[in-house]
């Protein structure tokens, strides 16, 4: 690593910190419904919306009708998705005629962009139209990331209310999360990527000469919008097949630099919000702390990993498969907190990273997507870790388990333990269906334990609800967007289900008062816990596929052997 790369670092997540505060106080004010500097901007399109959809913004609903309600819209987002693919060859803003999508890539593309995942098994600049990319998946980066931080703005109401079966409005969570924080966001960004050099336009697809002479076809479209939610939203579906590695996307480093802060500043600030709206500032730090020591922890090993001397390239960096405009060090950054914050944006080839790498990014998925992790989705998975670690912390010493005042119950531990579980079962039955399958094997790009960290990464991707890839798997075929698509909905909804009984199930309890006893969750005993529980429970489910795949890789590649 270069002074320059160091000081990079260094810059950014001093940034990153600093803004946390700022952000995420604005945020606090936004869902608890205080005057707020962007109320009289768009405070009458808020009213207007609930007015439309026929919500009165004051009336709280239980857990219950919260779920049906943020099922039911999802469902009809689903559905929304899936027909304009299948009609797309029949709908306007089509220039270069692209056909109907085939209906197990539908219905794959479908589930992933309403779960937040926008894994993406086609070329996006060759499948999709203006249409269906703009009023289908560019709705969908800004409704499921808002669906998110609705989940937990609920599980906070439950954890910090007291006796009351009210956890708040799905539609005016939905509708103040998009209005105030993902779309004034969104716009700021995108005028700064197309400053930068993104493309924002509606043509049709241009047809050049080489140097060499030869035709080639360059696609065109509204990048720049698209490119700012996917980040912000912590999406990542590019308009484009190379994603962030095209320049198109990401033209120069200084936009690199852009999109990786709109990837983190996000869900670092809601542990802010977070804090704020229990009473304890402390307690949003100590969440926050614990996402920075792992994330770190994951971008040291990374960076270690690719500086390292190779034999099997002369000893030297390995430069395959990054962009030589961004380096190591920015594909290597970009890397580690695109699979830390469930973001499918990608500015390098995952499948050509050190096996070392590749594994940080496949555990950072694996952990839940918790190190950080999509908008509102890292916190309320976090949340589910606090509550095992306060569980098993209470058992140490022989007290019945309590955060923030609430006693924490079976009905709290069995629906953590599901949580957590879900994406977990999709990961490893998947995985060892699809080794065990010719259907499975036949898409494979490489043979051996490379081959079997493809699979691995997928399935991690889609129930962590992430949507990066190895890219050395084929998925767009019938088995894998149908499992893949199964497990991003068992991801998203086997996750968001629990949560949201479990804020049910806080928000009746009482609030008992600290005493001389109370295990604080403040300091930094409680962080070391924490991290420790998240690396236990969560890292070691999967420590024996990671032997087989990424592990064992490692140590035949410095023997020199490769698949």
């Amino acid at each position: 690593m270069t002074t320059q790369d160091v000081i990079q670092l260094l810059v950014f997540f001093a940034l990153l910190i600093g803004l946390t505060p700022v952000l995420g106080n604005y945020m606090f004010k936004v869902f608890t419904g205080k005057k707020h500097f962007m109320m009289p901007v768009l405070g009458w399109l808020e009213r207007l919306t609930y007015k439309f959809i026929g919500v009165k913004p004051d009336e709280e609903t239980n857990w219950k009708s919260y779920t049906f309600g943020l099922l039911m819209f999802n469902l009809i987002g689903f559905i929304f998705v899936f027909l304009l693919q299948m009609l797309q060859a029949y709908l306007p803003m089509n220039p270069a005629h692209l056909s109907n999508v085939s209906w197990h890539s539908a219905f794959n593309t479908a589930s992933s962009f309403v779960t937040n995942t926008n894994w993406q098994g086609y070329a996006g600049e060759t499948t999709l139209s203006y249409l269906v990319q703009m009023i289908g998946l560019a709705v969908q980066n800004f409704v499921s990331a808002a669906t998110g931080v609705a989940v937990l703005i609920a599980l906070v109401r439950g954890i910090s209310r007291k006796t009351t079966d009210k956890i708040g409005n799905f539609w005016v969570d939905l509708t103040r999360s998009t209005l105030y924080v993902l779309l004034p966001l969104s716009i700021l960004l995108a005028i700064a990527l197309v400053g930068q050099g993104a493309i924002q336009n509606f043509k049709h697809f241009e047809t050049v000469q080489t140097i060499q002479g030869a035709q080639q076809v360059i696609p065109m479209g509204p990048v720049a919008s698209q490119e700012a939610i996917k980040q912000l939203g912590t999406n990542g579906g590019g308009f484009l097949n190379a994603n962030d590695a095209h320049p198109f996307e990401s033209p120069t480093p200084f936009s690199n630099l852009l999109v990786m802060f709109a990837l983190l500043i996000i869900p670092a600030a809601l542990t802010f919000t977070y804090g704020k709206m229990v009473g304890s500032t402390r307690q949003g730090w100590a969440i926050f702390s614990a996402m920075m020591i792992l994330l770190l922890a994951g971008l040291s090993i990374s960076l270690y990993a690719e500086y390292s001397s190779n034999p099997i390239f002369g000893h030297l960096h390995l430069m395959e498969g990054k962009e030589t405009r961004f380096g190591i060090t920015n594909s290597v950054l970009f890397s580690v907190i695109t699979t830390d914050v469930s973001c499918g944006a990608v500015n390098c080839m995952h499948d050509s990273l050190t096996p070392l790498s590749g594994m940080v990014a496949m555990i950072n998925m694996m952990l839940g997507e918790v190190i950080f992790g999509g908008v509102g989705a890292g916190l309320y998975g976090m949340v589910i870790f606090i509550i095992l670690t306060v569980f098993i912390a209470g058992l140490m010493v022989g007290r019945t388990p309590e955060y923030l005042g609430k006693k924490i119950n079976a009905f709290e531990v069995k629906m953590a333990i599901i949580a957590m579980l879900a994406p977990n079962l999709v990961i490893l039955l998947f995985a060892a269906w699809a080794s065990a399958s010719t259907v499975g094997l036949s898409s494979l790009n490489n043979a051996g334990p490379h081959g079997l960290s493809e699979i691995l990464y997928a399935f991690s991707s889609a129930a962590g609800n992430n949507g990066s890839a190895f890219a050395g798997l084929n998925a767009n075929t019938v088995f894998y967007n149908l499992t893949l698509g199964f497990g991003m909905l068992v991801g998203r909804f086997g996750v968001i289900i629990p949560v949201l009984a479990i804020a049910g199930s806080m928000a009746e309890k009482k609030i008992t008062p600290m005493s001389g006893g109370t295990f604080r969750t403040d300091n930094s005993l409680f962080i070391v816990l924490l991290i420790g529980v998240i690396l236990i429970v969560g890292g070691l489910t999967h420590f024996p596929a990671l032997s087989l795949g990424p592990i064992v890789e490692h140590y035949l590649m410095n023997m020199g052997i490769t698949f």
